[in-house]
């Protein structure tokens, strides 16, 4: 039962995340919940990009992925830029911006597509604090979904959710580099 009311609140996160205010009212953003047996491959996928990468803390991001009942996938697609002539993305008007790929995301990116993306996270785990399920807006969680094309998207950020005693997000022991010294003083 906790599994469907999880993925229920993940649905109207995507619903939050989908009405969210954005730029002109162009609706540049993606979403997928997924759930069930999903959310294990995506944990292990999780691993073992770390793995190769020699990258902290997918492990560990991947533990809470294997332990929520559903994850909010939300992504901003495409280039589409608003027309402002700003320069937010460093380049002096919008016809010049190239993106080009990177090794995890492709940029630059419109920064105003970027904060309606912000706008829209923040509307997502809202919702799910006001129906009382945990969540955290995770990085590496989108990251690893979007190369496993389980969202389209330029930037694809994930946001899991579970329901327990104490907040599984949150008070977790952050990963050092191999060789990296810490002080007890300096640890979380």
């Amino acid at each position: 039962m906790q599994e469907n009311a999880l993925a229920l609140v993940a649905e109207l996160m995507a619903l939050a995340a989908q009405t969210a205010p954005k730029g002109l009212g162009h609706d540049c953003l993606v979403t997928r919940v997924i759930s069930g047996d999903l959310l294990g491959q995506l944990a292990d996928e999780m691993v073992r990009y770390g793995q190769d990468t020699k990258k902290t803390n997918f492990d560990r991001d991947a533990e809470n992925v294997r332990r929520s009942g559903a994850v909010l996938l939300v992504s901003v697609k495409g280039t589409k830029t608003l027309g402002l002539n700003c320069g937010a993305c460093g380049n002096a008007r919008c016809a010049d911006l190239q993106s080009r790929p990177g090794p995890e995301f492709p940029g630059p990116l419109c920064a105003w597509r970027l904060i309606d993306l912000g706008i829209a996270l923040g509307s997502a785990a809202r919702t799910a604090s006001l129906l009382c399920a945990d969540n955290r807006i995770m990085y590496r969680v989108g990251m690893v979904a979007r190369k496993m094309g389980l969202l389209e998207g330029d930037v694809v950020v994930g946001i899991p959710v579970s329901a327990y005693s104490k907040n599984i997000y949150f008070d977790r022991a952050e990963q050092m580099p191999a060789g990296s010294q810490v002080s007890p003083t300096e640890q979380k």
